[in-house]
């Protein structure tokens, strides 16, 4: 099944599965005579109050994410942990609403009844769906294009392997080997084509959804490679567990399906999660700009009275998807200071920088505009710097990874700026990137809270420059 099209079955089979729970609850509650009511609620409201609310939890909890390969016990758990902290939420909300009529303390206990209903009806439900996907995909049907770079026994094995497992969803439509020399023409009737310099076309020529990556001993420095040609593609990549080494610190190290395969880059944060780290992102910066208004006309008018030009600095960035916004700042440098220089990076002791332009500097300051751009949707508190189009191209072509930093949104300070100083040289950016891809491979709400209270440390001890 395409992607979209799973997701709207699913969506289809929770609203059945949801409704059957509260119809079994509603009859058990009501019409069965066991528990005592003083007046019969209505049915036909509440049921649908009931199904958009547990709509909005599995969306919160990620239960609409991809399922290729993953485990039906792990999903059933994930609904189970999502079902009680619905109930929860709906037990306080009975609670309340029991203060009000009057309702029996008794009554309550009926919602570990309903607890019960939605994890077996939904979980049930869920189970029966994605066993019967999996033995369509065990028959062929709904398989994902998959091509395997390499061209090796470890690449041929892999292809074997794959062949044992078809409810793994790989449809292998092509061998892209590493060497440029003549090769024979298929593998058990499947092609090798071209080289990986032709990766990205390969990619586009067959509609592939994932790539695996099975180079040989000899082949290894070929990896930063293959993943950077990936890169511009919307494709999942996943390599066996021997090459893990090379790029340590960017690949979830579970297994799949009880298969050796680990995945490169997943997307790790819960819906739920990015949904509150962005409101999170909104009341911090609102509050900051707000609070802080009084002190932030002062530095404006400093930074005027000391030299001429606009008080804040804006300047083209590169965000997320290598969208382009202007990102804002005070300014701290004379007016047109890269005018003749061009694009440079700042010096430890930078002769541009004007005497107010230090002490921003040294406190932070500077970069308060920046929440302006958190409110708008360029950035959020926590996460990789935003680099100039300049820089962003130079950059990528010296180190492999560097537009993986590209595929989340940049935040105003990052797990690189509390571990590492200002960029000063192309090294600098070659060290920030692995904290970079670190952080992305990690994020989380508790990650970031250490990185804002290590920030806070950062700018109360004056560390950096």
């Amino acid at each position: 099944m395409q992607n979209h099209r799973e997701k709207i079955v699913l969506i289809c089979l929770d609203i059945f599965t949801l409704n059957l729970a509260w119809s079994m609850y509603f009859w058990i509650r009501v019409r069965s005579g066991w528990f005592s009511h003083s007046l019969e609620p209505d049915f036909w409201a509440p049921m649908l109050a009931v199904c958009v609310f547990w709509m909005l939890v599995f969306f919160l909890f990620g239960l609409y994410r991809s399922w290729y390969a993953q485990s039906r016990f792990d999903e059933f758990a994930a609904i189970s942990k999502s079902a009680t902290f619905g109930v929860l939420v709906l037990f306080f909300a009975i609670f309340v609403d029991d203060r009000g009529v009057g309702t029996p303390l008794e009554s309550r206990l009926l919602i570990l009844i309903y607890w019960t209903l939605m994890v077996v009806c939904v979980g049930g439900g869920r189970f029966l769906q994605h066993t019967f996907q999996r033995r369509l995909l065990q028959a062929g049907i709904g398989l994902r294009n998959t091509l395997i770079v390499g061209w090796s026994a470890k690449a041929r094995e892999l292809y074997d392997s794959i062949k044992l497992y078809p409810a793994l969803g790989y449809k292998i439509v092509c061998f892209v080997p590493v060497a440029t020399e003549p090769l024979r023409e298929s593998y058990k009737d499947v092609p090798i084509v071209d080289s990986i310099r032709e990766l990205p076309a390969i990619i586009d020529r067959y509609d592939v959804k994932d790539v695996l990556i099975a180079l040989d001993s000899t082949e290894h420095d070929k990896l930063l490679s293959v993943i950077a040609s990936c890169n511009s593609h919307e494709i999942s990549l996943k390599i066996i567990p021997d090459l893990y080494d090379i790029i340590s610190g960017q690949a979830r190290t579970n297994q799949i399906y009880g298969f050796p395969l680990i995945e490169i880059m997943p997307q790790l944060m819960q819906p739920w999660e990015r949904a509150v780290k962005r409101t999170i992102d909104i009341v911090v910066s609102f509050m900051i700009l707000f609070i802080g208004f009084p002190l932030w006309l002062l530095v404006g008018l400093l930074i005027k009275l000391e030299s001429q030009g606009p008080v804040f600095y804006t300047q083209e960035r590169v965000g997320k998807e290598e969208k382009h916004f202007r990102i804002i700042k005070f300014r701290s440098m004379h007016a047109e200071a890269e005018r003749d220089s061009g694009p440079v990076w700042a010096e430890r002791k930078d002769p541009r920088v004007t005497r107010v332009g230090k002490i921003l500097r040294m406190s932070r300051i500077d970069e308060v505009p920046q929440f302006i751009n958190v409110l708008d949707g360029n950035m959020s508190l926590v996460g990789p710097r935003p680099e100039r189009p300049f820089f962003v191209d130079q950059l990528s072509k010296e180190i492999p990874l560097y537009k993986r930093r590209l595929k989340v949104r940049p935040g105003v300070t990052g797990w690189a700026q509390v571990k590492h100083k200002y960029d000063e040289s192309v090294e600098d950016v070659r060290k920030k990137v692995q904290y970079d891809l670190w952080y992305i491979e990690n994020m989380t709400l508790r990650l970031d809270f250490k990185i804002l209270l290590n920030t806070i440390v950062v700018v109360l001890t004056g560390r950096g420059h």
